[in-house]
């Protein structure tokens, strides 16, 4: 906005080399729709995906409350308004980790993804270590979900974590034989400094971990 006042005052040429070859004076010309503003844009419907949506600030969920319910918004710069061609498929996920607005929720169809059971875990790590050792996958599967088992945890361990998880044992080398009776590189799972406590303290004790899917119970039985 400075660049162009200056443009416009005579004290910055239209075609300042320290703005390339645009015309600083064409605010619209320094003007990008992000991937809301493409999907109103576009002549065929879209899918819109809002990852994530309870990290972003306290009052992003309100502010999207007329964009979505309109499908349009207004340009403040340019004073141009978009308006959806075709209304957007929009997706939007939330980890809970806040409470979204009721204004906001009211607005949602709501579908609760269940975390991955064995069988799809399995799958999602065959994507990302293709064909890993049979017994390696069995036994950081059999570690991975005691430790989401375990009540005194703070934050249980997440599936990217798992896929890091697997992918720090690959490169150190570590024997299979080593994690049946331990969890190395633990803090790939467990980012909690209270959590990593409570894993030496059950260490400390002499607690032991399963070695097999019997250990964790019928739920688990493979």
């Amino acid at each position: 906005m400075v660049s162009a006042h200056l443009a416009a005052s005579g004290n910055l040429g239209p075609n300042d080399s320290r703005f390339g070859t645009g015309n600083v004076a064409d605010i619209s010309s320094y003007i990008k729709l992000g991937p809301l503003g493409r999907s109103f844009a576009a002549a065929e419907r879209h899918v819109l995906l809002i990852d994530e949506v309870d990290k972003a600030d306290l009052e992003f969920p309100n502010d999207l409350l007329l964009e979505l319910d309109e499908m349009r918004f207004k340009i403040i710069e340019t004073n141009e308004e978009v308006v959806a061609k075709e209304r957007p498929v929009v997706l939007i996920t939330s980890n809970n980790e806040k409470e979204l607005p009721d204004a906001f929720l009211r607005r949602c169809v709501f579908y609760f993804i269940e975390f991955p059971d064995v069988a799809l875990m399995r799958r999602i790590i065959d994507v990302h270590h293709p064909h890993l050792d049979a017994k390696l996958l069995d036994q950081v599967l059999i570690k991975f979900y005691w430790l989401r088992e375990q009540n005194e945890l703070r934050k249980k361990p997440s599936t990217s974590e798992l896929i890091d998880w697997i992918s720090a044992l690959l490169r150190s080398g570590m024997s299979i034989t080593k994690i049946e009776e331990h969890i190395p590189f633990v803090g790939a799972l467990l980012k909690k400094e209270q959590d990593v406590d409570a894993l030496l303290k059950y260490d400390e004790k002499g607690g032991r971990y399963p070695k097999s899917w019997q250990e964790l119970g019928p739920r688990y039985n493979q």
